[in-house]
């Protein structure tokens, strides 16, 4: 009998729909599709000092409950109304979470946390998610996410208008290419260690062309050729030698990225770092950031908020656990009454400021 040299290791294989069969069955519709492309392009006027506003992007750091996301979504909305004239509001919805050793990755990998990887299950829960949430017929809100997985943007980046590459695939080649055939701008985070210098690299890469080994819409492996994503910035997380959003922080990321040649476009992430892993710390953060503002700054185009219904976070067994509703599993978060003050306080410190400093070298970009 001959030795079997080939997947050893590799236990089962499931066939899976292909992203063109899960989007005729969950399909997007032109009012949608128009939507997410208008989201896409306010983001890219901030970006390009065009559309003076202040991006922020807020929501819970994973999605596990999709009633509690919708539950936020329809809160959110409604403040994103109030406050379009100061900030863009954008959702934060996060399926896949990168796992430093073990633990849940999400709900695309995972959807009933009990460990049965219902992974085909997860996608069309999470596209069905993403449908309603940016559908300006229901709650109209633009979505961020952070691209992870390498083929998963086949079967969801049309609904993205704003994706992260995390502080841990920062120096990822297969993440750089992902990124450069992205539809939305990206964010590079930051190295886990605080440095600039990967993050800044992957940026001078994903602005050029690649071709790299990927899936199409049919599901077939495929080689992918792009032309490069020219709205990629740098988001500051801090990293373990402490936080990166004072003011000497962002001066030095602007001349970092003067440096290589790419435009000082800046989002601080209040979370993470930032924070000191102090949920409670994020209006503090976010509040140091608009002080930079008001004192005349233009590199900073938005920030990031972990927030969620309850604040905190809560520990859980798969399959066992009963969960506290509006209560995240991962990273722990603002809870929503905060959220809106700081929202609400942001944009009033905010509008005549941010109005102030439209970047007019670049409108004509």
């Amino acid at each position: 009998m001959m030795e079997q040299t080939e997947n050893t290791n590799v236990l089962a294989q499931e066939n899976l729909i292909s992203p063109k069969g899960l989007k005729e069955v969950l399909p997007m519709g032109e009012p949608l599709t128009h939507a997410v492309a208008d989201s896409r392009r306010d983001i890219r006027a901030i970006l390009r000092g065009a559309d003076p506003r202040l991006i922020v992007i807020t929501g819970p750091c994973s999605i596990h409950d999709p009633d509690a996301a919708l539950d936020y979504a329809l809160r959110l909305s409604q403040l994103a109304r109030e406050l379009k004239d100061t900030l863009l509001l954008i959702m934060r919805v996060y399926f896949e979470k990168p796992r430093t050793t073990t633990g849940w990755k999400g709900l695309i990998n995972d959807p009933h946390l009990d460990g049965t990887f219902h992974i085909e299950e997860g996608i069309r829960i999470a596209r069905e998610l993403l449908l309603k949430i940016a559908d300006p017929a229901e709650y109209g809100l633009p979505i961020a996410t952070e691209a992870l997985d390498p083929i998963m943007p086949q079967y969801l980046q049309d609904l993205i208008a704003w994706s992260a590459i995390g502080a841990r695939t920062v120096e990822s080649q297969t993440h750089r290419e992902m990124a450069s055939g992205l539809s939305c701008p990206v964010g590079f985070k930051n190295s886990t260690d605080g440095g600039l210098s990967v993050a800044i690299n992957g940026l001078r890469s994903v602005s050029t062309p690649h071709r790299f080994l990927g899936i199409n819409q049919r599901g077939e492996v495929a080689i992918i050729h792009t032309r490069g994503n020219a709205d990629g910035h740098l988001v500051l997380r801090g990293g373990v030698r402490g936080p990166n959003f004072d003011a000497e922080s962002i001066a030095d990321a602007e001349r970092q990225m003067q440096a290589a040649g790419l435009t000082a476009n800046i989002v601080v992430d209040c979370s993470h770092a930032n924070s000191a892993k102090d949920h409670t710390r994020q209006p503090f953060v976010a509040r140091e950031v608009a002080a930079q503002i008001e004192a005349g700054n233009r590199s900073i185009a938005g920030i990031m908020l972990e927030s969620n219904l309850e604040g905190g976070n809560q520990s859980f067994i798969e399959g066992e656990t009963a969960l506290e509703y509006g209560k995240s599993i991962t990273d722990a978060c603002i809870d929503w009454p905060t959220t809106a003050s700081l929202l609400c306080e942001l944009a009033a410190r905010l509008r005549k400021p941010l109005q102030q400093r439209v970047r007019t070298e670049l409108v004509a970009a």
